[in-house]
């Protein structure tokens, strides 16, 4: 039986990217990693407390993206939204979307100011019965909406 987007045979989790409102549809990715955020801790001391001391939330810190999948004829979207990016990205929206094995969305992840860092594909070898890997690296100001005050 062949398996497409709509099959659960065997499938876990799946990510749908789209950046800048779904003006590029990246397509679906077997893996994100780095979809995380750090809290860098103020430490306060008063002179008159002694080794008592305080501790505040300060910015935070995101990981940068690494998504992964199977190159597909989804890779040439991917080529053409580089494409429109280099030497001129003006960092876009963009959305990550958590789908369960039936094609039902999970969670959604909004990305402020995403650029890309980085795009590779696996080397090609005829020899060797492997998938040639797609890996998408993106920066991004964080997911939270931590940016208003």
């Amino acid at each position: 039986m062949p398996l497409n987007d709509d099959s659960t045979l065997a499938l876990a989790n799946r990510f749908s990217v789209k950046v800048d409102n779904g003006q590029f549809d990246l397509g679906s990715w077997t893996q994100v990693q780095g979809l995380d955020v750090q809290w860098k801790m103020a430490e306060y001391r008063a002179g008159d407390a002694g080794n008592d001391r305080w501790y505040f939330p300060g910015f935070t810190e995101y990981t940068p993206l690494k998504l992964t999948r199977a190159a597909c004829k989804d890779s040439e979207r991917v080529r053409k939204w580089l494409s429109s990016n280099s030497f001129k990205s003006k960092g876009q929206t963009g959305e990550i979307k958590l789908m369960d094995p039936s094609n039902e969305e999970v969670i959604t992840w909004n990305l402020r100011r995403l650029v890309p860092v980085k795009w590779s594909i696996a080397s090609f070898d005829a020899g060797q019965s492997k998938v040639a890997l797609e890996t998408l690296e993106l920066q991004h100001l964080g997911f939270l909406d931590d940016d208003k005050a």
